[in-house]
């Protein structure tokens, strides 16, 4: 035992080599929060939920709470951070409060689908976007099609069909993540140039959106949202779901837990910042501090977009309506809902020019996501649990093996057509991880109360632990109403175990590490 602890914390300060540089201020943190949560789900997702809750009170209710989530899970973790600036942030936390197994676990997870499949996807909206401008990059003009696998039938629902290939889009796609890969294999410097300039413009459009879409409104929205507001709103409202199934019924606060997929979706990735702490210049007031901030700047530009969306369209419309206005939020073309209120308020081309909106904060979101991913996978190697050239950094400083494989498995994620299905389910397994990272904020105040606090958690301990229960009843909702896209997540986390087992085994066999 006296041994194993040795060896972890061996590995531990092995982590904290000083090979990746500090270069990010408080600004430069600031900015890897903002860009890496704010992609294309503010402009698209909700008109899904729309569709759910049927309610412009609930509309607003699950962005709210949502924001109320991700601000408390933010404080939370600038305790972690400001205690343990080391490079992999989340999975360093996990492996120090709950074990290796687990800190491992995230860090597969993370490879395989959540950070990877977020780039992959972010990419794809990317591409879509440019095809606004340029129909060349169409997904239906194919260069090399492998066919269509699927779809499988499962006792808990149906996954595919998959389309797998290369098309003019995803090619596009592949392109951006590599072109942005290697900006990062450039070094920090570089990659925070990019990630402040493109954070900037799209939080200053996403702002421009806001003020515009409150300042100009629609007398048929202010007649079917403001009217009404409180439609269908009630606790004890019960509410059909699926929407297809009429006499399947859900109450108020199970419908609002089950539809906030796409608004946590929207809003997650604050805590990237937290995997290239070893970078943060005085880590234990600029981390806590950038969380805070950043998280906070997002939610208030995502609850307030909402508010623009229900003045400028009617939260519900007709499917085959010839305008946007006519089609609404719930019906909006493709589920753009940024593009409508743009289109209504400027003509046509407000498309065009929310198009480019988006192709900015998705290339700005997805260099953030690609500059901190990568540093997970470096940690895990540190930890030899990892291939060991993946703990190296070329000259630059950057972990250039790590950005390496994320792009390679990314580029694969595009080809194979599973990203947007993937999508689906990432919360479920996102969510699990918050909550284990959560549990390990009051484990950690236990077994370790006298480690070096900087900041400690605001609101602690009644705050994460409204996160925890709110997080659990979200998590056991989606197990009974969504399982298609929940079972998938956990099986993929529970298919880490047996990795872990065979990668220590392997190494004990070696004798070194792989």
């Amino acid at each position: 035992m006296a041994e194993q602890a040795q060896t972890i914390s061996g590995v531990a300060a092995a982590t904290r080599q000083p090979e990746l540089v500090k270069g990010l201020g408080l600004f430069d943190s600031t900015m890897i929060v903002c860009g890496s949560m704010i992609g294309s789900g503010i402009f698209i997702v909700s008109a899904d939920i729309a569709q759910q809750v049927r309610s412009p009170a609930l509309l607003l209710t699950v962005w709210v709470i949502a924001g109320i989530m991700t601000v408390i899970g933010a404080l939370s973790y600038g305790e972690l951070a400001a205690a343990m600036p080391h490079a992999g942030g989340q999975y360093v936390y996990l492996r120090e409060s709950l074990g290796p197994l687990w800190g491992f676990l995230y860090g597969w997870t993370m490879l395989l689908v959540i950070q990877t499949a977020t780039i992959a996807a972010v990419a794809i909206a990317f591409a879509k976007f440019t095809a606004v401008m340029v129909p060349w990059f169409s997904p239906t003009e194919w260069i090399w099609k492998l066919g269509t696998v699927g779809p499988w039938q499962f006792w808990f629902g149906s996954l595919g069909p998959y389309n797998v290939g290369l098309n003019r889009q995803n090619l596009l796609a592949i392109a951006s993540i590599i072109f942005l890969t290697w900006i990062n294999t450039r070094g920090l410097r570089v990659g925070k140039i990019v990630q402040n300039i493109f954070t900037v413009a799209k939080v200053g459009s996403l702002a421009a959106l806001v003020v515009v879409g409150c300042w100009f409104s629609t007398s048929i929205a202010r007649q079917a949202n403001f009217t009404d507001f409180w439609r269908n709103a009630g606790l004890w409202v019960m509410h059909p779901y699926p929407t297809d199934h009429p006499t399947w019924t859900i109450g108020t606060i199970t419908l609002v837990a089950v539809a906030m997929v796409g608004a946590l979706f929207s809003a997650d990735a604050w805590n990237n910042i937290t995997f290239t702490a070893a970078e943060v210049k005085n880590p234990s007031r600029n981390l806590p501090l950038s969380l805070a901030l950043g998280a906070g700047t997002v939610i208030v530009l995502y609850t307030l977009a909402n508010v623009a969306y229900l003045r400028v369209l009617p939260i519900s419309g007709d499917p085959h309506g010839a305008t946007a206005l006519a089609r609404g939020i719930e019906f909006a073309s493709e589920g753009r809902v940024g593009t409508a209120v743009a289109e209504v308020i400027f003509g046509p081309a407000g498309a065009i020019v929310m198009a480019v909106a988006i192709l900015i904060s998705g290339f700005g979101c997805n260099n953030g996501l690609i500059l901190s991913g990568a540093r997970i996978y470096y940690a895990m190697s540190k930890d030899r649990l990892f291939f060991k050239s993946v703990g190296k950094v070329n000259k630059y400083h950057a972990p250039g093996a790590a950005l390496v494989v994320q792009c390679m498995w990314a580029a694969i994620l595009c080809l194979s057509g599973t990203y947007s299905q993937l999508l689906d389910f990432l919360i479920f397994a996102v969510l699990i991880f918050y909550i284990l990272t959560l549990s390990g904020l009051f484990i950690l105040r236990w077994k370790r109360p006298n480690m070096e606090r900087p900041y400690k958690a605001f609101g602690y301990p009644f705050l994460p632990a409204l996160y925890l229960v709110m997080a659990v009843f979200i998590e056991i909702q989606l197990l009974r109403y969504k399982p298609q896209y929940t079972w998938p997540g956990l099986i993929i986390v529970l298919l880490g175990v047996p990795v872990y087992l065979l990668w220590k085994q392997a190494g004990k066999s070696h004798g070194t590490q792989i």
